[in-house]
């Protein structure tokens, strides 16, 4: 947003798409004709599936405010995209028309740029490639806006350790000119590198040294950051933005790959306390959610640090599962007439320990299944009513476990399975892909297509938790329910797609139906309720939760409140809801 005039805004698009500006406040935008420079730079340029392949585009965008005003705007205004030939461009004209800097570095493109206004200059960091995941090789630059001179103020301390990596975070103390702090973008081992100078980046000082961690540290409003973290690591990864807030020079702010660090006593560099600052909010991509009835309110399979077993609903975990800890677990599983036997999988990412686990006390403790390979993981799990047999769909093949005897099931496809165990009835297991619908009556040891229906993707069974054989089946192209094990289906008229769904406590006699679906009226996907078997739908979210993509949302309901319902995210955390 334009200082000198905030009804104008620029905003640099991804992909190609160029500079785009509004003169209404952000009403409505107009692209930037003259401003063709979009960057070229690709990740992955072969990437079929586009997800690396994808121009960055327009990195920064930063109006020179010690320039004059045209118009009412301020005239000289500095964009950078990613390109490692030419990044970095300006406009004295505000906007009107647009050059390359001159001088500028290339090999590599700006990750941050901010403006010191009392010092007229311009600091970068660089590198080059995209991130968040690579760590690249990266530098710091000053621009002086009196003098068009760029100044490599790299740390030598890179160069001198013999460590790679690019540069993302960057900070300027608003309060004392020539005080800013750079941060390593990604640096995998053995730390993330945090520098800190006081003379415009003429000399640095880094919060540690080989063997030396100048900082003290605590994450006791996260306390399950560190509680079974497998790594050494304690400052963080990818680090693309960190702040230093502009009335108070000791408070400081970074976002990682895991929490969003920072302190209170910045200007005692080194020597800082570092802390999680992010209390109650999370960036974690939610995998499974579970309410096994009589025990904790929730258990939920969390991407990266593991899961954990819900005690409270406003106090966050103490420690993560453990014995064995995966980093990743994608799916779990309650046994329905045994509610405190769990089975969870995990996604390690290695191949020495077993990826299932089970609990008898609702996931206080755990202890290693056995299976026949501990390549085998990730898909999703079902546990049996007695929990005498585990059903488990891998993308290499599916897996029963009947009292720990492992064996193939051949009887079912292999991709894009989702599955389900009847919550009555130990011989029943459910079992769906884009097109058809399994059922198993020998405990998951065979299958049958019991049921042929058009559908154009599988999203989720859910299984009456008292009553046998009462099944929900929620696809792309409708919501279907069954009354017999699968055998029959009938489809629910007022749905056309759905994605999670749950079955939770309600007040009348059928259990509360929640979805997350587009119905024939509602134009778009909503969170709703059904107390009448999905005969009618109540919007239950509001416009200040959205909850993202649905079809990447997971749903769970308690059998134990009334009303009681838990929304996990792809990236921010679990919501939970109550009449």
């Amino acid at each position: 947003m334009d200082p000198n005039n905030n009804k104008i805004v620029y905003f640099g698009a991804p992909s190609g798409n160029g500079l785009y500006k509004s003169t209404d406040s952000g009403a409505s935008f107009s692209k930037v004709s003259s401003f063709t420079a979009v960057g070229t730079f690709r990740e992955d340029p072969t990437d079929t599936s586009g997800y690396q392949s994808d121009i960055v585009g327009v990195t920064s965008v930063v109006f020179d405010t010690t320039s004059a005003t045209l118009n009412g705007a301020t005239s000289k205004i500095y964009v950078a995209t990613a390109d490692v030939t030419a990044s970095v461009y300006v406009s004295t004209d505000a906007g009107a028309t647009w050059t390359a800097v001159a001088g500028q570095p290339t090999g590599r493109f700006p990750h941050r740029v901010k403006l010191s206004v009392s010092e007229k200059l311009l600091y970068f960091t660089y590198n080059n490639v995209a991130g968040p995941y690579d760590a690249g090789d990266g530098t710091v630059y000053k621009y002086s806006l009196s003098t068009g001179a760029w100044t490599n103020i790299t740390p030598a301390w890179q160069a001198s350790n013999s460590l790679v990596f690019g540069y993302g975070g960057l900070a300027l103390d608003a309060n004392n000119p020539g005080t800013l702090i750079v941060a390593s973008d990604n640096l995998w081992w053995p730390d993330a590198q945090l520098f800190r100078s006081t003379d415009s980046g003429a000399s640095w000082v880094t919060i540690w040294d080989w063997n030396v961690n100048h900082y003290t540290y605590d994450t006791d409003k996260a306390p399950w950051i560190n509680a079974s973290r497998t790594d050494d690591k304690a400052l963080g990864w990818m680090i693309a933005s960190l702040e230093i807030d502009p009335f108070d020079s000791d408070h400081w702010l970074y976002g990682t790959g895991l929490s969003i660090f920072g302190g209170h006593d910045l200007t005692k560099w080194p020597a800082v306390h570092v802390q999680s600052l992010a209390d109650g909010f999370e960036e974690t991509s939610i995998q499974s959610l579970i309410c096994p009835p009589g025990g904790a309110p929730l258990l939920s399979g969390v991407g990266d640090i593991c899961g954990f077993r819900h005690d409270s609903l406003t106090v966050s975990p103490a420690i993560n599962f453990i014995n064995p800890y995966y980093a990743t677990t994608p799916d779990l599983d309650f046994a329905g007439q045994k509610p405190l036997s769990i089975v969870r999988i995990g996604n390690d990412g290695t191949t020495t320990v077993s990826q299932m686990a089970l609990s008898t006390d609702g996931g206080k403790t755990w202890s290693p299944a056995t299976v026949s390979s501990t390549s085998l993981c990730c898909g999703k799990v079902a546990y049996s009513a007695d929990a005498s047999s585990i059903l488990w769909a891998t993308s290499s093949g599916n897996y029963v476990f009947v009292n720990g005897v492992q064996s193939g099931v051949g009887t079912l496809p292999t991709a894009n399975l989702r599955i389900a165990s009847d919550k009555v009835n130990a011989k029943y297991f459910y079992a769906a892909d884009g097109n058809s619908f399994y059922v198993s009556k020998d405990g998951g040891l065979t299958f049958t297509v019991s049921a042929a229906l058009s559908n154009n993707g599988a999203n989720a069974i859910k299984v009456h938790p008292t009553v046998a054989g009462d099944v929900w089946f929620s696809t792309s192209s409708g919501m279907y329910h069954s009354t017999d094990f699968g055998t029959t289906f009938t489809k629910i008229d007022s749905v056309s797609a759905s994605y999670a769904i749950a079955l939770g406590k309600g007040t009348g006699s059928y259990p509360n139906l929640y979805a997350f679906l587009t119905t024939t009226t509602s134009g778009g996907n909503i969170l709703a309720l059904s107390t009448d078997k999905g005969v009618t739908w109540t919007q239950i979210n509001d416009a200040q939760h959205g909850f993202g993509s649905a079809s990447a949302n997971c749903l769970a309901a308690s059998w134990d409140t009334v009303g009681e319902v838990f929304v996990g995210t792809n990236g921010r955390g679990i919501f939970y809801g109550l009449p």
